[in-house]
């Protein structure tokens, strides 16, 4: 699904990762919902052997260039699918969710383990952002990563399980 298929289901937003760090996510809503990160072209990224992610847990989220090669799907707009519930205090939602992602990206210890293939990639900053209000956030990722096998027979390049 490109940008296009995105908004034809909801998704706004479309702000790089390196505009939403500049602008301190003001453009993300607080609401609950799901969250993609795509390039705006195909093919093979440029890749860096050592994830900017943060340690967490004392865990490095570094992984083998070999696991991410075989991991890129070449005709695949989206590369990571998140979900941003409510939270049992009705507190969260989407700006704390991604902002958690960002930092983690920027190497913080943050417990978004998650996507960390994508803070493999050399041009991060140019990834896009988009996100849609759903609320239970999950059967939607669900749909949308079901969707995702169904185009492509597996799930997109950073989401590690269903």
């Amino acid at each position: 699904m490109d940008r296009a298929g995105l908004e034809d289901h909801g998704f706004d937003g479309f702000a790089t990762i390196g505009e939403l760090r500049r602008t301190d996510l003001r453009a993300v809503p607080w609401y609950p919902g799901v969250y993609v990160v795509l390039r705006d072209a195909l093919g093979p990224p440029s890749l860096v052997s050592e994830s900017s992610g943060g340690w967490f847990k004392g865990k490095d989220p570094s992984v083998a260039l070999s696991v991410l090669e075989e991991k890129w799907i070449d005709d695949a707009y989206v590369l990571y699918i998140g979900k941003a519930d409510a939270g049992t205090r009705g507190g969260r939602g989407l700006r704390p969710r991604i902002d958690e992602y960002l930092r983690f990206g920027r190497g913080e210890a943050i417990g978004h383990w998650g996507g960390r293939y994508l803070w493999h990639l050399a041009d991060t900053l140019k990834l896009l952002v988009a996100w849609r209000a759903a609320d239970p956030a999950g059967p939607v990722e669900t749909e949308l990563l079901n969707q995702f096998l169904l185009e492509h027979g597996r799930l997109p390049f950073a989401n590690l399980r269903n």
